[in-house]
Formats: structure tokens, sequence, C-alpha cells
């Protein structure tokens, strides 16, 4: 009879094992899953954070500058408004929005007879507004209620209009009879009526003037005439 020796206790184990691979022992419960650490779970709260940043400091500075832009706009629009108002105040004389018809509401006129020429009067208007106005052709003359005007001197008509500055003066002469004395209807007037014109011949550039005459009147006859206005007073003479 054999003895049977004793099997070692690794192979024993070993067999136990092969034993229970047959679907009655230990099931293998797969790979172990990777477990996530403190520092890996709070990755995407921080992602999440840095693009909430982001997007702020983006919108930030979108909104900044969208305000520069609309000061900017803001300041260009306020310069040239300024520029604008600048630019549209009236400069000189050549600028139409600086310049009025002289008349009777922006003039003082007088109108004194002169020792010589002979029979000659000088009427003289001075601009009393404070813009420049044109004396425009020639005086409109009416002694008391005359149904007639006197005629211009056309040798006398200037070469440009006749513009005052404010307190500048201008003159028109005014021939009152023939020295000859070949004048017809002789008369004395007291009263005299200046009247001016507009920027067309004969159409009305405002208010009339009455300056006073002399006490003993002004003697006139059908010679009447009257010079074009002109900026020198010799010269209003001279005819």
């Amino acid at each position: 009879m054999r003895k049977l020796h004793a099997l070692p206790v690794a192979l024993l184990a070993t067999l136990a094992l092969t034993a229970c691979q047959d679907g009655t022992g230990t099931k293998d419960e797969g790979a172990a899953k990777p477990q996530l650490t403190s520092s890996a779970k709070a990755t995407p709260t921080a992602t999440a954070t840095t693009a909430t940043t982001a997007a702020t400091g983006a919108k930030d500075k979108s909104s900044g500058t969208a305000a520069n832009a609309k000061n900017g706009t803001s300041v260009a629009a306020t310069n040239a408004k300024g520029q604008k108002s600048k630019a549209a105040k009236p400069t000189g004389p050549a600028d139409p929005a600086n310049r009025v018809s002289c008349n009777g509401s922006n003039t003082t006129v007088t109108a004194q007879p002169v020792p010589r020429p002979l029979n000659h009067m000088l009427i003289t208007v001075r601009n009393t507004g404070s813009k420049y106005c044109d004396l425009t052709y020639f005086p409109v003359l009416r002694f008391d209620e005359m149904q007639w005007v006197p005629q211009p001197i056309e040798d006398s008509k200037p070469q440009a209009v006749t513009t005052l500055a404010p307190g500048e003066s201008g003159y028109a002469g005014v021939v009152l009879s023939a020295a000859d004395g070949s004048g017809e209807h002789g008369r004395t007037s007291h009263q005299l009526t200046v009247g001016f014109q507009g920027r067309t011949p004969n159409s009305s550039g405002g208010p009339s003037a009455t300056p006073k005459l002399p006490a003993a009147g002004v003697y006139y006859d059908s010679s009447l005439a009257v010079t074009y206005w002109l900026r020198d007073m010799d010269q209003a003479l001279s005819y």
C-alpha cells in the first residue's frame, strides 16, 4: 500500500482557484475605476469662472469702447456746432447777413443849403445802426406836396453801391435851381421828404426821413436834380 504524501499548501490554493472559475466561485469585478481627486473635481468650476470673468472683461471693454466712441462723437458734434456758429457770424460788409438798406429807421439825415456851388444843397446820411447799410441808387426827393420826382444826374453814378459802416456818412448833392435863371415854376419850400430805394430801382428801401429845412425855406425850380449816393462830400457837390 502506497502512502499519500500531503500536498503543499500552495498547490491546494491553486486548485481551489481553478475550481472557482467554472461559475460557482469568486466573481471578477473587473478593473478598478479611477477616483477623481479634489483638484480634478474643481477644474470645471474654475474653467467656468475663468470664462465668466473673460466675458465680463470683454463686455466692460466693449462698453468702454462704445462710451468713448459716443463721447468722441458728442465732442465732435459740439466742436462742429461751435465752428458752425462761429462761421455763421457776420464778419464784414461783403456778408449779406450783415448788410441792410439805409433808411429813416437806422440813419440820421440832414439837408443843408451851401454857399458854394451856387444854388446847391447837401444831403448827409449817417449810419446810426449796428450793421452796415447800403445807400442804393439816389435819394427820392419831395418838397412839400410836389407831384414829380427830381431826376438823377447820371454822370454822378458810382461804380459800386455806397455802403456805410456804423457811424459812417454818405452824401448826395442837390441842384436846386438854374444859376442862369432858365428854370421854370420856381417856388420856396419849407418841408422835405427824403425817400430811400431798395435793391431794385424805384422800390422801397424802408421808412423815409424828413430832415429840417432852414426857417426861410429852400427855393427850387424845374431845374431840380440830385446826384447818386456817394461817399465823398466834395464829389457830391461837384455837379
